[in-house]
């Protein structure tokens, strides 16, 4: 057997028949169509909204930040205060005067209580002036010997113990008009009899307010900073109230360390 080419071609070939989803094209299509539509009805709405200004795109500012003192600490502090025992001795006038003795004997003499603040933690001066509302009383006045007395301390003695703040204004009011109290130029005096003491041991050209912190936390001219940061943190300890220190030596020990760290 072989092939044989006439009866090949004679034979009829089987029709192939082409088959297509005539249907699901026409439905892909419709469905096209729509979503082309509903785009360009999206579109035309887009196209009649008002074009927002630039500010409404510009980047927002972020929050004023918090202030380190409120109105309201103020108030509850002063409010404290004025329950605990001892506080009718205090006098407004010796309150005023006492404040004025703590910033002459600080680092920053030529400072006042707020600028001084300002110097150890900025900010928190503006904060505390800002919250003292009118008229300035005695509750008030009282609340800035406290961070006259404690520095950046007086949140937290204020808010755990109004008794001990109240106790040390009183004993410091009262140390204050048993002694013979100094004039300016005495103290202008005595700080240029010091300033010229202390170029005369060999620590000419340096600080002298530098030096006299250094010399609190127990250290010489050129101690590193993590020097400085350990004798704080003995002093701190050695001379904190409730074991037994005062109120003075831990407010001297905190200025120094917040003068040489600033």
């Amino acid at each position: 057997m072989g092939f044989d080419p006439r009866r090949w071609s004679a034979e009829p070939r089987p029709q192939q028949r082409v088959t297509s989803n005539v249907d699901a094209l026409l439905q892909e299509n419709e469905a096209l169509r729509r979503e082309v539509r509903q785009l360009r009805r999206q579109l035309e709405l887009l196209r009649q909204r008002p074009e927002p200004s630039r500010q409404h795109w510009r980047r927002q500012d972020p929050p004023p930040p918090q202030a380190l003192v409120t109105s309201a600490q103020v108030e509850r502090w002063g409010t404290a205060l004025a329950e605990q025992k001892g506080w009718t001795v205090l006098r407004q006038s010796g309150l005023e005067q006492l404040i004025e003795q703590l910033n002459r004997s600080s680092f920053l003499p030529q400072l006042n209580l707020q600028q001084r603040l300002d110097h150890l933690v900025p900010g928190l001066g503006r904060d505390l002036y800002g919250a003292m509302a009118t008229p300035f009383n005695k509750k008030r006045c009282a609340v800035l010997a406290a961070f006259a007395l404690y520095g950046v301390s007086a949140i937290e003695w204020l808010d755990d113990d109004p008794q001990r703040v109240v106790l040390e204004l009183r004993q410091r009011q009262g140390s204050r008009q048993s002694n013979n109290r100094r004039t300016r130029s005495d103290q202008r005096r005595t700080d240029r009899q010091q300033q010229s003491s202390t170029g005369s041991t060999g620590d000419r050209g340096r600080d002298p307010q530098r030096v006299a912190a250094l010399s609190v936390l127990g250290l010489e001219w050129g101690a590193s900073k993590q020097a400085i940061k350990q004798a704080h943190r003995r002093l701190v300890k050695q001379h904190h109230p409730d074991v037994g220190g005062t109120a003075e030596a831990f407010r001297r020990v905190n200025d120094a360390y917040q003068f040489l760290v600033a």
